[in-house]
């Protein structure tokens, strides 16, 4: 992790252009950057969503919000932006979240022709998926995430900002819902 004082803070804030799970007026706002072919984004991932409904469930629904913003290493990931564009074609036909479960459920299996069958197990309109995929309509969207997680000192994902602040603890259950429920103190 970089320990630098002046990268341990959230550099783009969040806001409605996000996709998020939640209010972003929320008092706690968890900020991911992910990759949906790395194994420890998708571990990461899961942990967060077990922690949020039990978050939900001890202070409400408005309690948290969980935003994923895209961070594919496609240097080693070859599938990753591929993925990262259908998560973001779904997203135009309001379905971000299904596919977003299912590429981290799948994440060794992105091949195109994967993406296609789960575009149309969600319910895509298949024809406006594959002209949004073959066009890289999304790739600007996915470049801008990709920017702000670089200003904010991202190097690799899973990242995570916790009201604004980066997370750089361990990955387990106890200590990030401390880290998580002390957020907003």
């Amino acid at each position: 992790m970089n320990n630098d004082p002046n990268h341990r803070l959230l550099f783009v804030p969040p806001s409605t252009q996000d996709h998020h799970h939640g209010m972003l007026r929320a008092a706690v706002i968890l900020v991911m950057y992910g990759d949906y072919q790395c194994q420890q984004s998708a571990d990461v991932y899961r942990l967060l969503k077990v922690i949020g409904q039990q978050l939900s469930i001890a202070f409400g629904e408005d309690y948290l919000c969980f935003i994923f913003r895209h961070f594919p290493q496609i240097q080693i990931h070859s599938q990753a932006l591929r993925a990262a564009e259908a998560a973001e074609a779904a997203a135009v036909q309001g379905l971000f979240w299904q596919i977003h479960d299912i590429l981290f459920i799948h994440q060794q299996q992105l091949a195109n022709g994967y993406l296609v069958e789960y575009a149309n197990d969600v319910g895509l309109d298949i024809s406006k998926f594959l002209q949004d995929m073959f066009n890289h309509i999304h790739l600007e969207r996915i470049n801008q995430d990709i920017e702000s997680g670089i200003h904010s000192g991202i190097t690799a994902p899973p990242a995570l900002f916790i009201n604004g602040i980066r997370y750089s603890d361990r990955w387990n259950f106890a200590p990030l819902i401390t880290a998580i429920t002390t957020a907003n103190n």
